[in-house]
């Protein structure tokens, strides 16, 4: 069964974010009431274009919000997921940051309860936000304790990874059990033709029975007009292709052999329909892609340096 495309609502859920352009993209009234506006008007041609996957976070700032009033005229089948971990703190002057890490006991029960008020039983799975080898969760058997409650009341848990170790954060998480069972049954990974590090450990959690959803295949941007070099093969295949090299990245991701969903994060009914464009187009990389591919660490250090827009 081929992987399918989702939309992921990071870059419409509060008014700054590191995609290249982004300023352009959104109109100059970055209000929560245009914000909404467009997210529904994305949520609605998502729909249209049969896209039934959308992903958000507690640390989208409204995205939550914006998709829990959207969804109660929504088709029956779109699925959610959603995650926990980051708290969104551009709104707060005395926090010098746009989000707050903390994967700890208070943390996930504040949220998780944040979650519910908003979605309630939409939420079709909830996530660990850019679990890291290094996080506090491995050892913290409270937490793990309580996210085994809310697992065996019958939400799937999953995790996101980020940073050029997230092989090693999806080997862990795949392997951790408590109560006798995986506490886990999915994780999204950043995978793109210049960050695919972390292939390997995804065929070995799809392998596992996990879900494996892809963020970030545009690689916020990089991989687009915006940020493509005039010669580069993405555009050389695109033009072949007739598509936007949006598209050809996005393919690249679609035909990997472990995925389930590949997250549009598009901020643009015209971006969401260029990214879908990606489905069911056949390009042959040939050896091109593996000579795109960057050092991990020189990759996430690239990222860290985007500018919020």
């Amino acid at each position: 069964m081929s992987a399918q495309l989702g939309l992921g609502l990071a870059a419409v859920g509060r008014p700054a974010y590191i995609t290249l352009g982004r300023d352009a993209d959104l109109p100059a009234d970055r209000s929560p009431a245009a914000l909404e506006a467009r997210a529904h008007e994305l949520l609605d041609a998502a729909v249209g274009l049969g896209i039934g996957w959308v992903d958000t976070a507690r640390s989208y700032g409204r995205a939550e919000q914006f998709l829990a009033t959207w969804l109660p005229a929504a088709p029956g089948d779109v699925t959610v997921s959603s995650k926990w971990g980051y708290t969104y703190t551009a709104e707060d002057p005395g926090v010098d940051a746009d989000e707050v890490k903390t994967h700890d006991l208070a943390t996930f029960d504040r949220q998780w309860a944040e979650s519910r008020a908003l979605l309630g039983d939409r939420i079709d799975l909830y996530q660990v936000h850019s679990l890291t080898p290094d996080s506090p969760l491995w050892a913290d058997d409270a937490l793990l304790a309580r996210l085994a409650e809310v697992r065996d009341a019958g939400t799937p848990l999953g995790f996101s990874t980020s940073g050029p170790r997230q092989a090693d954060a999806v080997r862990r998480g795949v392997a951790l059990e408590v109560g006798g069972a995986p506490l886990f049954s999915a994780v999204q990974s950043t995978w793109n033709l210049l960050e695919t590090s972390v292939g390997p450990a995804l065929t070995e959690a799809a392998a596992a029975g996990f879900r494996v959803l892809v963020k970030e295949g545009v690689a916020n941007g990089r991989l687009t007009d915006r940020g493509l070099p005039a010669d580069s093969p993405v555009r050389t295949a695109a033009a072949a292709a007739g598509v936007g090299p949006d598209a050809v990245a996005l393919a690249a991701a679609l035909a990997r052999p472990w995925a389930d969903v590949v997250l549009s994060g598009a901020a643009t009914t015209a971006q969401l329909r260029s990214n879908a464009d990606a489905r069911g187009l056949a390009v042959d990389l040939g050896d091109w892609a593996d000579d795109l591919a960057e050092d991990p660490a020189d990759y996430w250090a690239t990222r860290s340096a985007l500018p919020w827009r």
